[in-house]
C-alpha cells in the first residue's frame, strides 16, 4: 500500500506542477441580458475565477489549507466550475481524502464529461483505495479521447492498475505504449521495471529501471524496485547499493523499511 501511495503521489505532484506551467481555462460564463442580475452574474463568475487563480497558486505551494479555503470560496461563487471541482479534488487527494476527491473528481466530469484531466484524477483516487476495476474503467475512458493531449498519463496508470491486479502481461502492455508516446516517462519506466520484476525477467528490468533512475534519482521506490532487479541477478553488490540508497532518501519511511530487511536478506 505505501509503494502505490508513493507512485500516485508523484502523479498528483506532475499534475499540480502543470498548473503553474499553464493558465486555467476560464469557465464559460452564460450569455447575460443587459440587466442586473445577468451583470451580477458575470462578476461573480469573474470573481470566482480570480479566487481560484488564487487557490490553485497555493496548491502549487503546496499550501493545503489556504488553497482549500480560496477554492471554497470559488465554489460558492460559482458552483458549476468544473476546473474549481476538479482543482477541490486535487486538494483532498494531496490530504489523503480521498472519498471527498472522488466527490469533486465526479461533479467535474458531471459538468464537462469530456475533461479528461479530471477522469484520469478520479482513476487515481479509485486507485489509492486499491478499486482497481473502477480505476482502470476512469482511464479506459481517457485513452478512448482522441483529443487528449497527455494520454501516456493514463496508459502508464492503466498499466499500474493492471500491475496491481496480478495482470502483468496487460501492465506490460500498457506500460509498453505509454513509452511510445513519452519514451522517458519516469513513471512508465518504474512501473514497466516493477512488471518486470514481478515476471522474473530481471535482465530488463534492470534495464528499464536504471533509466528511470537517472531521470528521477531522488524517487525510493525506483531504488528499491532496482534493488531486487539486481538481487534477481545475484548481482548482491549493486543491489546492496541501491537498497542502501533507499535508506538515505527515505530513511523513517516504510521503504526504507523494506530495504533494510532487503539488505539483511544480503548479508553472508
Amino acid at each position: 500500500m505505501n509503494e502505490i501511495k508513493s507512485w500516485l503521489t508523484i502523479l498528483s505532484l506532475l499534475v499540480i506542477l502543470a498548473l503553474s506551467g499553464c493558465a486555467s481555462t476560464a469557465s464559460q460564463p452564460t450569455a447575460a441580458a443587459s440587466t442586473g442580475e445577468g451583470a451580477g452574474r458575470e462578476k461573480n463568475i469573474a470573481t470566482a475565477e480570480a479566487t481560484r487563480n488564487v487557490g490553485e497558486a497555493y496548491l502549487v505551494e503546496g499550501n493545503l489549507i489556504a488553497a482549500l479555503r480560496e477554492l471554497k470560496k470559488a465554489e460558492q461563487l460559482n458552483p458549476d466550475d468544473h476546473i474549481t471541482q476538479y482543482d477541490l479534488g486535487l486538494v483532498y487527494m494531496s490530504r489523503e481524502r480521498y472519498d471527498q476527491a472522488i466527490q469533486h473528481f465526479e461533479r467535474a466530469v458531471q459538468l464537462k464529461p469530456d475533461y479528461a484531466p479530471a477522469m484520469n484524477s478520479l482513476g487515481n483516487a479509485y486507485a489509492a483505495q486499491q478499486d482497481w476495476d473502477r480505476a482502470i474503467e476512469a482511464y479506459e475512458k481517457i485513452i478512448e479521447d482522441a483529443f487528449y493531449g497527455t494520454p501516456y498519463f493514463a496508459l502508464s496508470n492503466l498499466g499500474l492498475a493492471y500491475y496491481h491486479k496480478k495482470s502483468f502481461a496487460q501492465a506490460e502492455k500498457y506500460f509498453l505504449e505509454a513509452l511510445k508516446l513519452s519514451p522517458d516517462f519516469v513513471q512508465a519506466l518504474g512501473g514497466l521495471g516493477m512488471t518486470y520484476n514481478a515476471m522474473g525477467r530481471y535482465s530488463e528490468a534492470v534495464v528499464r529501471l536504471s533509466k528511470a533512475v537517472k531521470k528521477d534519482p531522488k524517487f525510493a521506490p525506483l531504488h528499491l524496485q532496482l534493488g531486487k532487479a539486481y538481487r534477481g541477478l545475484n548481482d548482491k553488490r549493486s543491489a546492496q547499493a541501491e537498497f542502501q540508497q533507499v535508506v538515505q532518501l527515505a530513511p523513517d519511511s516504510p521503504l526504507a523499511l523494506e530495504a533494510r530487511r532487503e539488505l539483511t536478506k544480503l548479508r553472508p
